[in-house]
């Protein structure tokens, strides 16, 4: 298994749209594998390919609170089918990508994903609590969004230029930028 550099805003592969995964072959097993060690090596709770520069539509997540308690779930084309309308929570979320950055972001509650799993059934899952939290944030940057993008549009501003000029001073032209550690 292999850590991979986690893209770091501005890069403007996070904004990219990914593409279904069409199969589940030893390519994807690997990357699956792969994206899990960088996720528990950052440490993060999930990862989405785009954000390991893999503009596919697949995620990792684990919320359990420790090694030993470890909940491992590959997600491959997720879909949420149904989310709470009256029924909202405010979570404070972090992203790999967003470095050392956090601020609270009010989603639904609850929602049913339907996924394909690793040996390529179709699953369906309800969530709630950090679960539902974070399939939520990860599916969104599978659709290019970030969960600056739920914030006001001046706190939006203020961090998305905080990481530009962080860029420029690192000498990484046009904002690509590589992210090993959280």
């Amino acid at each position: 298994m292999t850590i991979l550099p986690i893209l770091v805003l501005p890069d403007p592969r996070l904004r990219l749209v990914s593409k279904p995964v069409e199969a589940v072959t030893d390519d994807i097993r690997t990357l699956v594998a792969d994206m899990f060690e960088t996720m528990y090596d950052a440490p993060g709770i999930g990862l989405a390919a785009i954000q390991v520069g893999v503009p596919k539509r697949l995620l990792v997540v684990d919320v359990g609170s420790r090694e030993e308690e470890r909940q491992p779930m590959t997600v491959i084309n997720p879909e949420i089918v149904w989310e709470s309308d009256d029924e909202f929570r405010v979570h404070q979320e972090g992203c790999l990508s967003i470095p050392e950055y956090y601020e609270e972001v009010e989603r639904p509650a609850r929602v049913r994903v339907r996924y394909m799993d690793l040996d390529g059934a179709t699953r369906e899952i309800e969530a709630d609590g950090l679960l539902a939290t974070c399939l939520q944030h990860e599916i969104d940057h599978l659709n290019g969004v970030l969960f600056i993008d739920h914030l006001s549009r001046l706190k939006r501003e203020r961090v998305s230029r905080k990481f530009a000029k962080a860029a420029k001073h690192a000498g990484r032209a046009g904002g690509e930028g590589e992210h090993t550690e959280a």
